[in-house]
């Protein structure tokens, strides 16, 4: 019987090489993160330069985030048929396009256009560097893994964001923000090309040809002694698509990671897209606007450590009920803050903690629950599907606040989209043994 690779790599200790992939992927998701906000920090700006109102300003902070719909489920299931590194080379390239363009926009019109096509490049990235560190990571460390992969994302908002806010103080306008995200998407294509091989995992279950010679480089890299022959294919291991997620096994947990995914992110963007902007409506500056933002995301970062580190101990089911929870207060709470910076920021590093903790947990689950052939897709199906809370947050929101509701309404309607969220997760239920076993 052959020996199979993919279960060397899970049973295995990881190796330097499997760390600095997944390291990578860290630093994907943390351009994500600056790149999907990089509109948020600029948006103080367009408004004041352009005139916006705020259901107008609402549709253009909601374009990447449409943009990120598409790209997660097309490029997610590309992704399971040409591969994880040419997607991820090929988002990069979409990313740092619609960056670079957006700087030089006009109006409304195209710049929204400009967000769409940077978003369907954001999307694609989630999905494949989700299946990436789910592929590298060994079986006992996965969910750390890829808590800690989706803990980057906050912090390239942090340092993003802090550098924007720097920007902005030394005078430089708002579209000095992407061309920070263009140059800094631009630089990873080098670092992705040299430093990150396709997985494992999908070489086995995609075959083709000299799949054994590929499999065999693959590991050797990674430190791991080569295998004389493949296993046999699982039965039906090779079929993929979307309509793969619907099969008997799948479909409730497809249904219910896409619900919960899409409710909780509705609460967790209204925190990201409309902080700066109703800060700065309190009358501060919009430096100090993305002071504010920077310090939600540094709740999120801490929040995303905190729950990798204790996904280790605990199920990572209860504890992203848990954080769901808790992120309906504070994003609730947020609505009734007063009009002082210091409070303003422990209020959403605290929102942030929360929000964050449960989209990682969410990550994490979806890592586990699908087979490798359908990792990708149904990561991107449930990302992507799950992404329509993302796009329309910031529009509902925006439309309230333009129809006259206050801020503590809106913040308290917002905020129930975790509740949903955690009634989704609650009744989630899958076989991990066998997603691990791809």
């Amino acid at each position: 019987m052959a020996e199979d690779p993919c279960r060397t790599l899970s049973d295995a200790p990881m190796r330097r090489p499997q760390v600095v992939a997944i390291a990578l992927c860290v630093l994907l998701n943390a351009l994500d993160g600056f790149d999907v906000l990089s509109i948020s920090f600029a948006s103080p700006g367009i408004a004041k330069e352009w005139g916006v109102d705020r259901a107008a300003l609402g549709i253009v902070l909601s374009m990447e985030l449409i943009g990120m719909m598409a790209g997660s489920i097309a490029l997610g299931a590309l992704c399971d048929r040409i591969g994880r590194r040419p997607t991820i080379l090929g988002c990069l390239a979409i990313m740092g396009t619609g960056m670079a363009l957006a700087m030089h926009a006009g109006d409304i019109a195209t710049l929204s256009a400009f967000r769409l096509f940077t978003g369907i490049g954001i999307g694609g990235m989630l999905a494949a560097t989700n299946a990436v560190t789910a592929e590298f990571a060994n079986s006992r460390r996965r969910s750390m893994a890829v808590a800690i992969m989706a803990g980057g994302y906050p912090v390239g908002a942090i340092i993003g964001g802090s550098i924007a806010s720097m920007m902005f103080a030394a005078g430089h306008d708002w579209r000095s923000v992407f061309a920070l995200g263009a140059v800094a998407t631009a630089l990873c294509i080098p670092l992705t090309w040299i430093l990150l091989p396709e997985t494992v995992s999908f070489l086995v279950h995609k075959r083709g040809p000299n799949a054994l010679e590929r499999v065999n480089a693959v590991m050797r890299r990674l430190g791991h002694a080569a295998v004389n022959a493949l296993p046999a294919p699982a039965p039906g291991g090779s079929r993929g698509g979307i309509g793969q997620l619907f099969r008997p096994g799948l479909a409730a947990v497809t249904i219910l990671l896409t619900l919960a995914y899409f409710a909780h992110i509705l609460t967790f963007y209204f925190i990201l897209k409309w902080t700066p902007k109703i800060v700065v409506d309190m009358g501060f500056s919009p430096s100090s606007a993305g002071g504010v933002l920077v310090w939600a995301n540094i709740g999120g970062a801490t929040g995303s450590l905190v729950l990798s580190l204790l996904t280790q101990k605990l199920p990572v089911r209860w504890l992203t009920i848990g954080a769901m929870l808790l992120s309906t207060a504070m994003v609730a709470g947020f609505g009734h803050a007063p009009a002082n910076l210091a409070t303003l920021s422990v209020i959403v590093a605290i929102a942030g903690f929360c929000t964050n903790g449960a989209i990682v947990g969410l990550y994490a689950m979806i890592a586990h629950a699908f087979p490798t052939a359908l990792r990708a897709s149904g990561t991107g199906f449930a990302i992507g599907v799950g992404r329509g809370g993302a796009a329309i947050s910031p529009i509902v929101a925006g439309f309230m606040f333009q129809g006259g509701i206050g801020f503590a309404g809106v913040a308290l309607t917002m905020a129930l989209g975790s509740v949903v969220a955690a009634g989704a997760v609650f009744l989630l239920r899958y076989e991990e043994r066998a997603a691990l076993a791809g």
